[in-house]
């Protein structure tokens, strides 16, 4: 690529001479296949530096259990492979967080990669006016993949642009039938915009913006009696019910899976108060919980069903709101009530497209119940052996948590495993709980890495856990 002169960036204005070198620099970053150790050096602390002074300080705390050498954490180069990446010092980890859900076909998969290449070549946003294919084509593909009678899906860039789109389709459906309430889950996550917050059920995060959108109930998980006392609440009160919106399993609330018959008594409720049930698979779908989606467990089929994180396989940000028709019909004479100018792009659906390709030729769903058994069996038995340290192992899938007895033994078992290259994080409503969520083509042998490293982590905190017991008690 050619380069603008040095005398041409400083003849130009300063700001603009400055911007233009930094976008210089960042280009010459990204077209290298390797660094120096020195270049290596030198972006750790660039980056570290642009973090603290432009984007948020607050991330590097936040990053502190990937911290080693001093440094805040640290620096992504690359992929090395579909379960592994770089760092750029040159150390390879293996991923056990898979970019908190989007990696199921692993990363730079060679299938999507080619197909949004290819379409790059061709088109990579649409013209807004004419037809575009692949939005089509990737429409009819989820019509034809999801559960029961949804049909008709509308696409945004994120899980929780998908979650807005199914609150206005709710809305646009029910208030004229005058149900303008909608239940939601405590400990649920369905984004952090004002409409998905009010779904959302973490105080840290719902009081710095107090108030949300009216009409937001919350009712503990899981609990069948607690959903029927509180739908027949609102209608004894008026304020009837347009929709009940859950996680079929709880990601960020900490891997939370519900008793087994909840969900479709859950089905049966809504049928009987006239409320709509969203399903929020954006974690929970694309195969991680050893299904295509979580709600096909037991067979449940909701009105509207959330889709995002793995449905860009790792390479594109893509969210699906996906409907029956009966529902998205509101949206038939004027489809330009809900629209977003980046939804369904050509590069976008064509990462769809090959994502779930991949998922149903390699039959992913299917390795990640396999795979799952292996790693909760493993984390269970470390439970067993590491009792004062470890609460709880659960999982469905490869969507798995470990909940520890206070925070700071989840923070240490993290750092922990960083230091022996195995990336596992926190999940947000839940601090004591380590997710395990890596992408559904991690190895046997991964999985037998994993579980080694994790015995080694808590064998290490054990002792540090009885000398600071040890010292209390003196």
């Amino acid at each position: 690529m050619i380069r603008p002169s040095q005398e041409l960036i400083l003849n130009r204005l300063p700001t603009s001479a400055s911007a233009l070198a930094c976008t210089a620099h960042a280009l010459n970053i990204i077209e290298k296949k390797s660094l120096t150790h020195e270049q290596m050096k030198t972006l750790n602390r660039e980056v570290i530096d642009n973090f603290q002074q432009h984007v948020n300080p607050g991330f590097l705390e936040y990053r502190k259990s990937v911290t080693a050498g001093g440094d805040y954490g640290a620096v992504e180069w690359q992929a090395s492979s579909l379960n592994t990446l770089v760092d750029t010092q040159g150390k390879e980890y293996l991923d056990c967080l898979g970019g908190f859900g989007i990696f199921n076909v692993g990363h730079r998969n060679p299938t999507v990669v080619s197909a949004v290449q290819h379409q790059l070549e061709k088109q990579p946003l649409h013209s807004q006016e004419l037809l575009d294919p692949l939005r089509a084509m990737l429409a009819k593909t989820l019509a034809t993949l999801t559960p029961g009678k949804l049909k008709y899906s509308f696409f945004s860039n994120s899980g929780t642009e998908s979650v807005e789109a199914a609150i206005k389709l709710a809305k646009a459906y029910q208030s004229p039938r005058g149900k303008f309430t909608f239940i939601a889950a405590s400990g649920a996550f369905h984004g952090k915009s004002l409409g998905a917050l009010s779904a959302t059920a973490k105080a840290a995060f719902r009081k710095p913006f107090m108030p949300l959108l009216p009409g937001f109930r919350h009712v503990p998980f899981g609990n069948i009696e607690a959903l029927r006392t509180m739908l027949s609440e609102c209608r004894k009160t008026g304020d009837d019910v347009a929709a009940v919106i859950l996680e079929p399993i709880q990601g960020e609330g900490g891997v939370i899976i519900p008793p087994v018959g909840y969900l479709p008594s859950v089905r049966k409720l809504c049928d009987e108060f006239g409320a709509l049930l969203i399903f929020d698979e954006v974690q929970t779908g694309m195969g991680r919980t050893g299904r295509m989606f979580a709600c096909e467990h037991e067979n449940v089929q909701p009105d509207i069903l959330c889709l995002a994180k793995a449905l860009g396989g790792g390479v594109m940000p893509i969210g699906a709101t996906v409907a029956t028709e009966e529902v998205f019909s509101v949206l038939f004479d004027n489809p330009f009530l809900h629209t977003t100018t980046f939804g369904g792009n050509p590069l976008a659906c064509a990462a769809a497209l090959a994502a779930i390709h991949v998922l149903l030729e390699q039959n992913l769903p299917a390795q990640a119940q396999q795979k799952g058994e292996l790693l909760l069996d493993g984390f269970q038995a470390l439970q067993r052996e590491f009792p004062e340290l470890v609460v709880d192992a659960r999982g469905q899938g490869l969507l798995i948590a470990i909940e520890f007895s206070d925070n700071e033994i989840g923070y240490n078992f993290a750092s922990a495993m960083f230091r022996q290259q195995v990336l596992v994080a926190g999940t947000l409503n839940n601090a004591q709980t380590i997710r395990i969520e890596p992408p559904l083509t991690i190895t046997m042998e991964q999985c037998g890495q994993v579980l080694d490293c994790a015995r080694k982590a808590l064998t290490s905190l054990r002792v540090r856990h009885t000398e600071v017991v040890a010292t209390e008690e003196h």
